[in-house]
Formats: structure tokens, C-alpha cells, sequence
């Protein structure tokens, strides 16, 4: 018999059928990738060091770094004026936030009190690239007024521990005395609401984990 002979009602059926598998073809392809992966999603290990991060009241989570003294200064700007939007507009409290803000790099002198920036000017002034005239250092932190308004809103603030290691070797061979304890009297004197981390770069990292949102602030 002809092939061309066969029944229409036949061939209406296979093309019927050959339809439906090709719509089938394109669903499937369509369908996102992630979509097609079996097993639970990422789950990054969590560590001591970092569960301050998890223990800071708020309903929204942000962390700011900065690597500069301009960026260290914009940071506290950008810091009020999250606070501000919230509260005004989307009628939430200062208390719904939990901010951190880093200061590693050139804008971690920042993280300490005026007791030191009087004691360690010169360095201070230096490292934290300030443009002052020449001869003159900062004898205060020049930034300690609005980082402790920003304290009393709550909020926080990462040292990062391997500059100020750094820092401390530095000041430590200035005035022959011994690296680790400069670091301790440098640790003893914090701002505000701060604490050491081991690496900036390194808190910045693992605050993602904890479902902060990033935000960097340039020079």
C-alpha cells in the first residue's frame, strides 16, 4: 500500500501527539536552571568570630566599608541618611536598622578615640592621608563628634585588627617600644560601639553571609 494512502485520522493523531512532546521540548528548556537543581541551596558556615553580626537587633542589615578617611567621613553620611529614609519614609524606627560601618586601610584611625590620635599624631595624620598644612598633625579624631551621634543611634562599628596590627608595628619601632602592646593600648581605646575584626576585607565578606546588604564608600 502507498505510505501516502495511510488514514487521516491516523496522521492527525501522530501529528497530535509529536505537538504536545514538542511543547514539552520548549517548556523544559525555558525552565531556569536553578529550578532544575535537586539538594537544599548554599549554606555558608558560620563562625564565632562573626556572630555579633547575627546578635544585633534590627529588621534590616547593612554594612558600609570604607578604606579612606573621605570614605570613613562618607560612611557616616550614608549611615544618617538610611536612618532618615526609614524613618520618614517608610515610618520605621531608628531601632528597625542594624548599620555597621568599616573602617580598615587608610580610614582605620578613625576607629580610635582622641587619646590616641593625641598621642600618635603624627603617624595618625600620615596614615590616614589627611590634607593639613605643612608641619601641622591632627591632634584629635576628626570625625569623633558625628561617630558618636552615630553611636547613640546605634550604630556599629568594624576596626579592622590587621591594619591596626600593621599600624601598631609602625608606631611600636617609632618609639622602641613592643608591637603587641601598642596594639592592646590601641584596642583598649575604640571609639564608640566598635570592636576589632580580624580583617576588614574579611567582615565585609562574611556580614553578606548574614544577609547584610553592601554598601562601599569611596573617597
Amino acid at each position: 500500500m502507498n505510505n501516502h494512502d495511510s488514514n487521516p485520522a491516523d496522521r492527525r493523531s501522530l501529528l497530535s501527539g509529536l505537538g504536545v512532546a514538542a511543547l514539552a521540548s520548549v517548556a523544559l528548556a525555558s525552565t531556569p536552571v536553578r529550578a532544575q537543581q535537586a539538594g537544599p541551596g548554599f549554606a555558608p558556615k558560620h563562625h564565632a568570630l562573626d556572630a555579633w553580626m547575627d546578635a544585633l537587633p534590627g529588621t534590616h542589615r547593612v554594612f558600609i566599608d570604607s578604606d579612606s578617611n573621605a570614605g570613613g567621613t562618607n560612611a557616616l553620611r550614608y549611615a544618617t541618611n538610611i536612618l532618615n529614609a526609614h524613618v520618614n519614609a517608610y515610618e520605621g524606627s531608628e531601632q528597625d536598622m542594624a548599620i555597621v560601618i568599616c573602617y580598615r586601610h587608610a580610614s582605620t584611625t578613625l576607629g580610635f578615640n582622641d587619646a590616641m590620635w593625641a598621642k600618635y599624631s603624627s603617624t595618625f595624620t600620615t596614615m590616614s592621608r589627611l590634607t593639613l598644612k605643612e608641619g601641622e598633625t591632627q591632634t584629635k579624631n576628626p570625625q569623633l563628634e558625628a561617630i558618636t551621634a552615630a553611636a547613640g543611634k546605634g550604630i556599629q562599628f568594624a576596626v579592622c585588627n590587621s591594619a591596626s596590627t600593621m599600624l601598631a608595628g609602625m608606631l611600636a619601632r617609632q618609639a622602641n617600644l613592643k608591637a603587641e602592646d601598642v596594639l592592646a593600648e590601641l584596642t583598649a581605646n575604640l571609639i564608640p560601639n566598635a570592636r576589632m575584626v580580624p580583617a576588614g576585607v574579611m567582615a565585609l565578606t562574611r556580614a553578606q553571609e548574614y544577609g547584610y546588604s553592601f554598601l562601599y564608600s569611596a573617597a
